[in-house]
C-alpha cells in the first residue's frame, strides 16, 4: 500500500511515470525501507497505464466488496435499547455544550 501511495504522490507532483528509482528516493528521503518485490510489481503493473486509467479500470472492482450491512440484522432486538442509550447522551452533550460561555463569545 505505501508503493502505490508513494508512486500516486509523485503522480500528484507532476511525474506521470515513475520509476522505481524515484519511488525508492521518496522512500529514502522519509526514511523508509521499500520492498524491491513490491516495487516492481506495482511499476511493472503500471507500465504504459496512467494512473487515471489504472483508477478507472479498478471502479468495477469495488462492486463485490462487501461494506458492512449484513451485520445490522442480528441487531434488532437490541436496537430499542440502543436507541434510549444514543438519545441519553445526546442529551448529556448538549448539556455539556450548553456550559457557561466564560464570559464571552465566539464571535464577541
Amino acid at each position: 500500500m505505501k508503493h502505490l501511495a508513494a508512486y500516486l504522490l509523485l503522480v500528484a507532483g507532476g511525474n506521470q511515470h515513475p520509476t522505481a528509482d524515484q519511488i525508492k528516493t521518496l522512500f529514502t528521503s522519509v526514511g523508509i525501507e521499500s520492498e524491491s518485490s513490491r516495487l516492481d510489481a506495482l511499476v511493472k503493473a503500471m507500465e504504459g497505464k496512467t494512473a487515471a486509467e489504472a483508477i478507472a479500470a479498478g471502479i468495477p472492482m469495488l462492486a463485490s466488496v462487501s461494506s458492512g450491512g449484513v451485520a445490522v440484522a442480528g441487531g434488532a432486538a437490541a436496537g430499542g435499547a440502543a436507541a434510549e442509550e444514543a438519545a441519553e447522551e445526546a442529551k448529556e452533550e448538549e448539556k455539556e455544550e450548553s456550559d457557561d460561555d466564560m464570559g464571552f463569545g465566539l464571535f464577541d
